[in-house]
Protein backbone atom coordinates (compact mmCIF):
# COMPACT_ATOMS: atom_id res chain seq x y z
CA UNK A 1 0.00 0.00 0.00
CA UNK A 2 1.36 3.78 -0.81
CA UNK A 3 0.95 6.57 1.32
CA UNK A 4 -0.97 9.35 -0.12
CA UNK A 5 3.02 11.30 0.08
CA UNK A 6 4.18 8.42 -2.73
CA UNK A 7 1.16 8.96 -4.99
CA UNK A 8 1.75 11.62 -7.87
CA UNK A 9 0.52 14.79 -6.87
CA UNK A 10 -0.76 16.93 -9.45
CA UNK A 11 -1.78 20.56 -9.50
CA UNK A 12 -3.76 22.24 -11.91
CA UNK A 13 -3.97 25.77 -10.34
CA UNK A 14 -3.74 27.46 -6.53
CA UNK A 15 -4.26 24.94 -3.81
CA UNK A 16 -4.11 24.18 0.20
CA UNK A 17 -3.70 21.65 2.54
CA UNK A 18 -7.00 20.95 4.32
CA UNK A 19 -8.03 18.04 7.03
CA UNK A 20 -10.55 18.24 9.64
CA UNK A 21 -10.31 18.93 13.35
CA UNK A 22 -9.93 15.79 15.66
CA UNK A 23 -11.77 16.87 18.78
CA UNK A 24 -14.91 18.72 16.63
CA UNK A 25 -14.89 17.35 13.08
CA UNK A 26 -14.64 21.08 11.65
CA UNK A 27 -12.75 22.05 8.71
CA UNK A 28 -9.08 22.97 9.18
CA UNK A 29 -6.78 24.87 6.52
CA UNK A 30 -3.08 24.55 6.61
CA UNK A 31 -1.04 28.23 7.09
CA UNK A 32 2.46 29.04 6.11
CA UNK A 33 3.55 29.68 10.26
CA UNK A 34 3.32 25.11 10.62
CA UNK A 35 -0.06 25.89 12.17
CA UNK A 36 -4.05 25.04 11.61
CA UNK A 37 -6.47 27.52 10.92
CA UNK A 38 -10.20 27.39 10.85
CA UNK A 39 -9.77 30.54 8.29
CA UNK A 40 -9.41 30.02 4.04
CA UNK A 41 -7.65 33.04 3.97
CA UNK A 42 -4.79 32.08 6.91
CA UNK A 43 -4.28 29.00 4.60
CA UNK A 44 -0.81 28.68 2.60
CA UNK A 45 -1.28 28.33 -1.10
CA UNK A 46 0.70 26.24 -3.16
CA UNK A 47 0.95 26.63 -7.26
CA UNK A 48 3.72 23.55 -7.97
CA UNK A 49 3.11 20.01 -6.83
CA UNK A 50 6.62 19.87 -5.00
CA UNK A 51 5.32 22.95 -3.03
CA UNK A 52 1.98 21.20 -2.13
CA UNK A 53 4.02 17.89 -1.42
CA UNK A 54 6.32 19.64 0.99
CA UNK A 55 3.08 21.22 2.89
CA UNK A 56 1.42 17.70 3.12
CA UNK A 57 4.54 16.27 4.33
CA UNK A 58 4.47 18.63 6.84
CA UNK A 59 0.88 18.84 8.23
CA UNK A 60 1.68 14.77 7.87
CA UNK A 61 4.24 15.37 10.84
CA UNK A 62 2.45 17.26 12.30
CA UNK A 63 -1.03 15.74 12.53
CA UNK A 64 -1.86 17.21 16.06
CA UNK A 65 -5.50 17.94 15.92
CA UNK A 66 -5.50 17.04 12.68
CA UNK A 67 -7.11 14.73 10.35
CA UNK A 68 -7.14 13.08 6.97
CA UNK A 69 -5.10 15.75 5.67
CA UNK A 70 -4.84 16.41 1.83
CA UNK A 71 -4.54 18.87 -1.05
CA UNK A 72 -7.68 20.81 -2.14
CA UNK A 73 -8.17 23.51 -5.32
CA UNK A 74 -9.45 26.86 -3.97
CA UNK A 75 -9.66 29.88 -6.67
CA UNK A 76 -8.47 33.51 -5.68
CA UNK A 77 -10.76 36.40 -7.14
CA UNK A 78 -9.06 39.39 -8.55
CA UNK A 79 -9.41 40.98 -5.73
CA UNK A 80 -7.08 38.56 -3.44
CA UNK A 81 -9.92 36.62 -2.20
CA UNK A 82 -9.47 33.06 -1.27
CA UNK A 83 -12.83 30.62 -1.93
CA UNK A 84 -12.90 26.59 -2.34
CA UNK A 85 -12.48 25.69 -5.98
CA UNK A 86 -14.70 23.10 -6.42
CA UNK A 87 -18.34 22.03 -4.76
CA UNK A 88 -17.32 19.51 -2.90
CA UNK A 89 -14.71 21.49 -1.00
CA UNK A 90 -17.53 24.67 -0.93
CA UNK A 91 -19.65 22.13 0.82
CA UNK A 92 -17.35 21.35 3.27
CA UNK A 93 -16.31 24.80 4.59
CA UNK A 94 -20.07 25.21 4.52
CA UNK A 95 -20.52 22.72 7.41
CA UNK A 96 -23.80 20.72 7.82
CA UNK A 97 -26.79 21.96 6.29
CA UNK A 98 -29.25 20.46 7.54
CA UNK A 99 -30.78 20.45 11.44
CA UNK A 100 -29.28 17.17 13.14
CA UNK A 101 -31.68 15.55 15.52
CA UNK A 102 -30.59 14.99 19.05
CA UNK A 103 -32.07 12.30 21.31
CA UNK A 104 -33.67 12.66 24.20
Amino acid sequence: MTSPLQQKIRISGPSVVTANRTRDGVVIYRTASQGWSVELSDAAIVRTADDARKLLAESAADDLGAIGAYIAPVEISNQGTVAPGNLRERIRQQGVTFPLRLSA
